[in-house]
């Protein structure tokens, strides 16, 4: 009842109330009614949702407090030293290798900036699982690296916590988790028992309290330990957990909890009940139960001796002793919610906590991993488990203590057995059907979609710490557990080789297994590896090696492995192999164990070469086409084993596997094994004929190249034989850089990471930034011509291709066969360039090998046995009589042996044994092994199998020749086999040897029958024995084919020996390779050189034993074909080549046709009548007509370039601080608009649509690339287009093609005009007519206006072109952009549009001149001028409308007034005199003479002048006004002051100040006005107007625009337009009043327009004006992109007020906007695409703040540009994937800037799609 009583009054008192209660010495009454309120408060029964209790705990807890001062407060008392900041998914943190201890280490970005990292090698990175700030913890990382607040260690002076601040916490949390937990267990449902499952609802309504746990976690370390003495206090929880013993309720909810627990074993109660419990000691895989459980156990329960005691607790179901224990509990069970887990993470900082949670987590592990494998989102719960887990396993000291007390490695080895166990499928390699060897079935969704790498993870983490790796590699059955858990993997994904048709169906399974291998196997190997690189650790070596050797033999019988491989199957997986062989090497080369010492016998070691060597003959098969039929997929299994990722941990082991068994077993028999696996025995004869059981006649060659190729990489590789680790790293590198030119970033993914880590340095080994810069040269990122941005690139250095380019170490790592060709390619342009070798193709140069380590000596005896011998023999006499199949790489392999072979020599001392076995062989091929003695030895005659219809089948048996000597020799020829019925032999004897105990293994020797061979169907003719005599000894083949290739006789003459310079033989192609062969013989035997000399003095040319075959012909032939075939190609390429360049020349210089005939007209040469135009379609030549008329191709686009002109020339910053700010109010288009306004505020609107210009913001530009076509073509071609369904990058229905010349995006057709050039000459010619005629002929010319209608009788073709064009152009900007008068649609709006387009144009070609014409002459943009064209088509369309000729501006200009008109117009003195003149051209009967133009441009300079001294008078301070009016006024009567400025100054001073109100308004002039400034502002307000007029003539008349320096400009444009008289163009400077040209009386017609403006008010606004503006510009950007993310990342968006997921900046005017963002959408049309249309009339160029890369929108289409922001090696790093730190390119943001002014995105830009308005 008490409860009932508090619970109504009010919270705060309450609580103040118990809590002084509680304070006293005796609190138990307190206590008591504490609880009763809790009891009331916190029922478990109430719906969660209802925050009632929760505001009850937020208020007890405070203690009648606000919660808020009470968070305060306990914070004040944080005594944490760690940060411990938690995040989720996607956050941005940072990671400093150079700081961290462990890999995993991670900072948030505050510590991260807060602490010292310059110089460091750290990058940021978007979290993928989440994760936790480590700063402050110097387990995981270097105090260095800790930031300011977590160095000085605050936490530790922190005051103690008095006692009653937490006091009610300690009582009210307790009953608060109890509370949550009972929730959990109430709302949870065992996956199968209900059809709703909604875990998700249950975690929603718990979503307040949960949170609230983490905001407590947050207070600081104070609360954490409370919380932590609460969640880990056995006796609270007993208490607590069961309920009391009246309440129903929580017995119930007991109950429940019970039976969760009741499964959470690794094994489930019932499997055990079933398995009958008896074998508890046999661990995980006892309690199986299912079939795979026999297999298993027989497995890996071999001896008795390692049966493992496991801790039963790994089995059993769990028992709980806290809160911790029951709330991860469930965190598990309801699959790691992401708050949950944040709680959890969150208390890491207090430490009893984390090592209380560690142990609770390790007691969970396989309940996790189990509840992991039946989940639904295995991906979520995967991110989840290893944010929990990384935290707690990076921790050496942590990961140490939970391994000692808790098995951690047992029971993650338990764990991952058991996980395995549930995909095991019977292996079907080998003897399929008596395999005993189980698999893991690849197919299985546990590792298709990588379920176990959570758990993997783990485990290479803790074996990272040196303390537990050590306890693992002393484990002995913990070894053994591991072994067969790594055999699993062994032989998994097995090919079988497709032989009749093509699979149905290609699986993909082999992605899972080679990431199953790289992180089940490799990793935890590579891992524990590291441990054993010093002697102390030998041990370790010997035992993992003796236990891999244990479990292969264990597998070759399970498998039923005899000695032959099962044909045609493959698996590219030998994990146990791998294990071997790499635990080998580090014992080699770190601990110095002597190898002989860890290899098993000789049987042993033939077994297991054998599956690696089949893996390397099918690499060959696979490339040779043999397993076509099995898809693709087989050649992506080919290519990832080869690749940098898979390389150190697949094919390096094997081939160094290889390299141990070569070097131990007889060399002979490994050869022979060799060309066996390869299938190319039957091609190694002699004769030129052969058959061939297992290939196809195409397939030998590769093969045979495999073979030898492979022999080669195994004798001369030395990755794992000696090379230290600084040699790898170098060798990895040049071998990536000679293929292609790399950028750092793919370099560094291509070079294998293992043994060489290349973060982190290795104490004693060079560093990977170093060894880059020894090998290669950087080439800075360029910008093409063609827009395609290179990045900064590394290539090798000229010394790296002369010396250490190795063709073998890129044979071996290409994953790509193309990759080879493209390094010799890049080889052979050195050698021409650095003039080495200039003619003809080089060969691979040879390399020399750095030594053997002595262990490894025995491999060199490969290149020492007789069977290779044989084998090069054979194939040199093969090759210099053409047989088929040879080629030149087979040559230049066979030539690289030969060569290893004499560069390896063979200890001389073992002659004698091996003199003693040559007794007991059959060969009488070659006295010895020793290569350099063999090379001269001489063989005669060889016996050969050949088809009966061979050419060497002799047709009468001649007698043998009856010499004695050479019949002795003859006998003993017969006896010669051919080499490999020899090689059965060899074979047959040495299992002989091996097997000389057992009689019954001899049987096993299966006899070469037919069943294991293809044979083609039709029977093959039968073979008979042939002897050939051959007379030729190695050498003598070598010079022959000297002869053969330098295509001369005697190409080696006598002395040549003795002649020849040693150095030159390095590079070269085939020639220099034998000479190089035969030099190095003759300097190591005497004998050798004797032979060569004799041999040089006779050599003849190659006969062939008998005619050549008719197929030798064929290949000769067809070598010869093929030669001539690419020799036609070669002219034909070159052709077409320079076909192109003259293309492009004429290209480049098309001129827009009127340029060219005025231009030639100016120099006054008579030209015939009309304009000719070539159609880039039809292809014809001829006029423009008004029946047929032709048209430049045209790109229309809206641009508001001009209008974000400012008047300063510095570029605005980006704002990167909440204190920067844009102001858009001093842009160009801003200024006119405001201009507009104000005058149609005060004046008739018809009069204010022809005072100014629009078309700043949103106007037409319009450019061509100069080609002309018939319009009627055209429409064909667009019809065409239309019906074309390839996709392309622009949208023919809106009238978009790409130029059919040059490709160039275009939009419309602008109409030429017919050329009439029969009175042009007339109008250039300069006439003295005085300027008052000139005057009152312009008027009569205006007069007539009406007198020209458009066409006489009906609208020709021509006209209707020019209106739709005209269409074209209104349609291609928006309304908003037409519309500026108050009437819309008024042909007063129309005809301000249209003149203003000519306006934008000459403008724009202004700025892209560089804003003035200094430079002069046709600048490129002149080239593909069409403003000529454009001018004659807006004449056309404005010729429709007639000036209000009452009142019309030119009679203003040169006459005084005889009435003055209403007030409506517009003041002259506000009109804007370009405009004017832009409209009188283009309103005037065409063509215009010049004298006319000329005309118009001096009225008008009156009027800019007259303006420029009205502005320059109100920028004056009164005084000075004053002063500057009176000394005029004394010039006035002075002969010429009509010219002077002074006078005029004056008179405009007095006129305008006849009213107050112009001059009223205070302006603040600091300067005093010299008369040389005022001039210098005269002039420069005067400048726009004389700049426009000049590019208007030159456009108009083709006159040249001339250039000139700067300072002259204005003399320089006046004198272009003749304001100068000739005679007044002096050197001393001009005054701008001199070019005045007056036809009334000056000061009255001055008087007249300043009277016209002294009647308004508000004016003077209008009347000071600055025509100039710089040029345009996009935004400042900071030098380091971490500016910008920072400030932007995490900015909210200021429309829809969050925080945008994909942020993007504006680079134009610096807004924030929200790319792809719903939340900014408006009529179906995101953000970033309105921005564009308001910003840039339909273009905008976005920079993404997540990806640092820049896009341009430009109309309907978008494109990713790249970016401007590159890392120190000169690399875009887009969407922030390496996260490095990136730098302002200043050279590409002004590319991007210069794209942007020019209109050119359409141009350079190639690939471009739609947006659907979707950004």
């Amino acid at each position: 009842m008490m409860a009932a009583s508090l619970v109504r009054r009010d919270k705060k008192s309450t609580a103040a109330h118990l809590k002084a209660d509680l304070n006293w010495t005796d609190n138990s009454s307190g206590v008591r009614q504490l609880q009763e309120l809790l009891d009331c408060v916190l029922n478990p029964e109430k719906p969660a949702a209802d925050t009632e209790a929760l505001d009850w705990c937020k208020c007890l807890i405070a203690g009648g407090e606000g919660f808020e001062e009470f968070c305060k407060m306990v914070r004040s008392y944080d005594n944490a030293t760690l940060c411990g900041l938690v995040w989720t998914a996607n956050f941005v943190a940072y990671r400093c290798r150079t700081c961290g201890i462990s890999p995993c280490m991670s900072l948030c970005a505050e510590c991260f900036n807060n602490g010292d990292h310059t110089g460091h090698d750290f990058n940021m990175f978007r979290s993928q699982a989440g994760g936790a700030c480590d700063c402050g913890d110097s387990n995981v990382m270097r105090e260095t690296g800790f930031c300011n607040r977590h160095r000085l260690r605050t936490g530790e002076n922190v005051p103690t916590v008095p006692r009653d601040l937490l006091l009610m916490s300690e009582m009210v949390l307790p009953r608060f988790i109890i509370c949550i937990i009972q929730y959990l267990r109430d709302g949870y449902t065992e996956p199968d028992t209900s059809t709703e499952r909604d875990l998700q609802k249950v975690l929603q309504q718990l979503e307040p309290q949960i949170s609230f746990l983490e905001e407590l976690t947050k207070m600081g370390g104070a609360m954490r330990t409370v919380l932590t003495k609460i969640l880990t206090n056995q006796q609270i929880f007993k208490d607590l957990s069961m309920g009391q013993e009246e309440n129903i309720y929580a017995k119930k909810n007991y109950e429940k909890y019970l039976s969760a627990l009741k499964n959470s074993g690794l094994v489930s109660v019932e499997e055990k009940a079933q398995s009958g419990a008896a074998e508890p000691t046999l661990g995980a895989e006892a309690g199986a139960g299912a079939g795979a459980l026999g297999l298993l156990v027989c497995i890996t329960m071999r001896p008795v001796s390692c049966v493992i005691f496991l801790d039963p607790s790994i089995m059993d179901s769990l028992k709980h002793k806290c809160f911790l224990e029951e709330l991860l509990f469930w965190t598990i069970k309801y699959e790691f919610p992401q708050k949950m887990v944040t709680f959890l993470l969150n208390m890491l900082p207090d430490q009893d906590y984390k090592i209380t949670f560690t142990k609770t987590f390790v007691q969970h592990y396989a309940f996790i991993m189990k509840t992991l494998m039946k989940s639904q989102e295995s991906d979520t719960m995967s991110n989840r488990i290893v944010h929990i887990s990384v935290q707690l396993f990076s921790n050496e000291e942590l990961a140490r203590h939970v391994t000692e007390e808790c098995q951690l490695l047992d029971i993650m080895v338990t764990v991952l057995l058991y996980m395995m166990e549930s995909c095991l499928i019977k292996s079907e390699l080998q003897d399929e059907e008596n395999s005993r060897h189980v698999v893991v079935n690849c197919s299985e969704p546990l590792l298709k979609n990588n379920t176990y790498w959570p758990l993997v993870s783990d485990f290479i983490n803790i074996l990272s710490h040196q303390s537990v790796a050590k306890q693992f590699l002393e484990d002995h059955s913990l070894l053994m557990l591991w072994m067969s858990f790594v055999s699993f993997f062994q032989g998994m994904n097995l090919n079988k080789r497709e032989l009749s048709e093509h699979v149905e169906f290609e699986s993909q399974t082999y992605y899972a297994a080679f990431a199953a291998e790289l992180e089940a196997c490799a990793q935890p190997m590579w891992g524990l590896l590291t441990h054993c690189k010093v002697k102390e650790t030998q041990e370790y070596t010997k035992t993992v090696v003796r236990y891999c050797l244990e479990t292969l033999q264990i597998w070759f019988d399970a498998i039923g492995f005899v000695d032959e491989p099962a044909p045609n199957q493959v698996t590219f997986h030998l994990p146990l192999h791998r294990y071997y062989a790499m635990f080998l090497s580090k014992a080699v080369k770190c601990q110095g164990l002597d190898l002989d010492s860890l290899l098993p016998h000789q049987e042993m070691l033939m077994k297991i070469m054998v599956h690696p060597l089949q893996i390397q003959a099918s690499l060959s098969e696979i490339h040779s086409n043999m397993w076509v039929r099995n898809g693709l997929q087989i050649k992506g299994q080919a290519m990832t084993y080869v690749q940098s990722h898979f390389c150190n941990s697949m094919i390096d082991p094997d081939i160094f596997l290889l390299q141990v068994c070569a070097s131990r077993l007889d060399p002979d028999y490994f050869i022979s094994s060799v060309f066996e696996r390869f299938k190319v025995v039957d091609l190694l004869t002699m004769a030129s004929v052969h058959q061939n059981a297992v290939l196809d006649g195409e397939q030998e060659r590769p093969m045979l190249e495999g073979a030898l190729t492979f022999l080669v990489i195994l004798s001369s590789l030395r990755i794992h034989l000696g090379m230290a680790d600084d040699e790898i790293l170098r060798a990895e590198m040049v071998s990536q850089l000679c293929m292609n030119d790399r950028t750092h970033s793919s370099l560094l993914d291509l070079i294998p990471e293992n043994p060489n880590p290349k973060s982190g340095i290795v104490p004693g080994s060079c560093s990977f930034e170093e060894m880059l810069s020894a090998v290669a040269d950087f080439k800075a990122p360029v910008f093409e011509p063609g827009g395609s941005m290179q990045q900064g690139m590394y290539t090798p250095k000229a010394e790296v291709w002369e010396k250490e380019f190795d063709p073998i170490m890129v044979v071996l790592r290409t994953v790509y066969r193309r990759d080879v060709q493209s390094a010799m390619d890049r080889y052979s342009a050195f050698l021409k360039q650095s003039g080495m070798h200039t003619t003809g193709n080089p060969w691979p140069p040879y390399k020399e090998r750095t030594p053997l380590h002595p262990c490894y000596k025995g491999l060199d005896r490969l290149l020492h046995c007789k069977t290779l011998h044989i084998v090069i023999f054979t194939l040199l006499y093969k090759i210099w009589l053409d047989h088929s199949n040879m080629s030149e790489h087979v040559l230049c392999m066979v030539l690289y042996l030969i060569e290893l072979g004499l560069d390896n020599q063979v200890q001389e001392d073992k002659e004698d044994e091996v003199r003693c076995i040559l007794e007991h062989c059959h060969d009488s091929w070659f006295p010895g092994t020793n290569l350099l003695s063999n090379l001269h030895h001489v063989i005669n005659y060889v016996r050969v199998r050949v088809p009966e219809t061979a050419p060497e089948v002799k047709r009468e048996k001649d007698p043998p020749p009856s010499t004695s000597a050479e019949a002795s020799n003859f006998g003993q020829n017969v006896r010669e086999a051919q080499v490999f019925s020899l090689v059965a032999e060899r074979r047959r004897k040495f299992q002989e040897i091996i097997n000389r105990s057992s009689t019954e293994a001899s049987q096993v020797v299966r006899p070469k029958s037919s069943s294991t061979r293809w044979v083609p169907p039709g029977t093959p003719p039968q073979l008979v024995t042939e002897i050939l005599e051959i007379r030729e000894s190695m050498l003598s083949l070598l010079i022959k084919l000297h002869q053969k290739l330098s295509a001369k006789q005697n190409s080696l003459s006598v002395t040549w020996l003795e002649d020849m310079e040693t150095n030159s033989h390095a590079h070269g192609d085939g020639i220099t390779a034998i000479e190089r062969i035969l030099a190095k013989a003759a300097t190591r035997s005497r004998q050798s050189k004797r032979s060569i000399q004799e041999i040089c003095g006779k050599v003849s040319p190659p006969v062939a034993p008998k005619k050549n075959s008719p197929t030798d012909k064929k290949t000769m032939d067809k070598d010869e074909r093929r030669q001539r075939a690419r020799e036609r190609q070669q002219k034909l390429l070159a052709e077409f080549a320079s076909r192109q360049k003259s293309f492009m020349e004429t290209a480049m210089d098309v001129e827009s046709p009127d340029a060219d005939a005025a231009m030639d007209l100016g120099a006054s040469e008579v030209m015939e009548s009309e304009v000719l135009y070539d159609c880039v379609i039809c292809g014809q030549s001829g006029p423009s007509t008004e029946d047929r008329p032709t048209g430049l191709v045209v790109l229309l686009q809206a641009s508001s370039v001009l209008g974000h002109r400012c008047k300063s020339d510095e570029m605005k910053k980006l704002p990167t601080t909440d204190d920067e700010h844009i102001y858009p109010a001093d842009t160009c288009g801003a200024a006119h608009d405001v201009r507009l306004a104000l005058m149609q505020r005060f004046f008739k609107d018809s009069s204010c649509l022809q005072s100014v210009s629009i078309g700043w913001d949103g106007g037409v530009y319009v450019q061509t690339c100069g080609h002309t076509l018939h319009i009627d073509c055209h429409k064909s071609y667009m019809e065409s287009l239309r019906n074309d369904q390839v996709l392309q990058g622009f949208s023919v229905d809106k009238g978009e093609f790409t130029c059919p010349l040059c490709r160039q995006f275009a939009n419309s057709v602008l109409p030429c005009r017919p050329g009439r050039s029969t009175e042009v000459v007339s109008w250039h010619m300069p006439t003295n007519k005085k300027t008052a005629v000139l005057v009152k002929e312009v008027e009569d010319l205006q007069e007539q206006l009406g007198l020209f209608p458009v066409s006489t009788t009906t609208e020709s073709n021509l006209s209707k072109e020019m209106e739709s064009f005209i269409k074209d152009i209104k349609n291609t900007t928006q309304r908003k952009y037409m519309d500026y008068g108050k009437n819309p649609g008024s042909p007063d709006n129309d005809f301000l549009f249209m003149y203003s387009v000519a306006r934008t144009n000459l403008e724009l070609e202004l700025v892209h001149r560089g804003g003035n014409l200094c430079s002069g002459g046709a600048s490129a943009a002149a080239k593909r001028s069409c403003l000529n064209q454009l001018f004659h088509v807006l004449a056309m369309h404005m010729r429709l409308y007639s000036i209000d000729s009452a009142y019309n501006p030119w009679t203003r200009l040169t006459q005084l007034p005889v009435v003055i008109g209403n007030n409506q117009e517009v003041p002259m003195l506000f009109r804007d005199c370009p405009s004017l003149l832009i409209i009188f051209v283009l309103t005037m009967p065409q063509p215009l003479r010049k004298e006319h133009f000329i005309c118009l441009v001096r009225m008008l300079y009156n009027l800019q002048y007259t303006q420029a001294l009205a502005s320059l008078s109100a920028k004056f301070s009164p005084e000075e006004r004053q002063a500057w009016s009176t000394s005029g006024a004394l010039k006035k009567n002075a002969v010429n002051a009509e010219r002077s400025y002074d006078a005029l100054l004056s008179h405009v001073i007095g006129e305008l100040s006849k009213v107050k109100t112009v001059y009223d308004v205070n302006t603040e002039v600091s300067s005093v006005w010299s008369p040389h400034s005022i001039e210098y502002s005269l002039q420069q307000f005067c400048l726009p107007y004389l700049r426009l007029s000049c590019l208007l003539q030159h456009h108009l008349y083709g006159d040249k625009l001339s250039g000139c320096p700067e300072v002259e400009e204005f003399s320089g444009l006046a004198g272009c337009l003749g304001l100068l008289a000739p005679a007044l163009q002096p050197s001393n400077p001009i005054y701008s009043a001199s070019c005045l040209d007056w036809t009334v009386n000056a000061f009255d017609l001055m008087t007249q327009w300043c009277s016209e403006v002294t009647g308004l008010s508000d004016t003077q606004t209008l009347l000071v004006q600055d025509p100039q503006w710089a040029s345009p510009h996009l935004l400042h950007l900071p030098d380091h992109y971490n500016i910008i993310f920072q400030y932007y990342h995490k900015k909210a968006c200021t429309a829809c007020k969050k925080v945008p997921k994909d942020p993007a900046l504006c680079l134009v005017c610096g807004a924030f906007v929200c790319l792809k963002g719903l939340c900014c959408k408006q009529q179906g049309i995101c953000e970033c695409v309105l921005h564009s249309q308001h910003c840039g009339a339909a273009t905008g160029i976005f920079l993404l703040i997540n990806a640092s890369v820049i896009i341009i929108i430009r109309g309907h289409r978008f494109c990713l540009w790249g970016s401007v922001y590159l890392d120190a090696h000169g690399e875009e790093d887009r969407d922030l994937r390496r996260g490095k730190p990136l730098f302002l390119c200043v050279e590409r943001y002004r590319v991007l800037q210069q794209q942007w002014v020019s209109h050119t995105f359409d141009h350079i830009n190639k690939r471009w799609g739609p947006h659907y308005n979707g950004l």
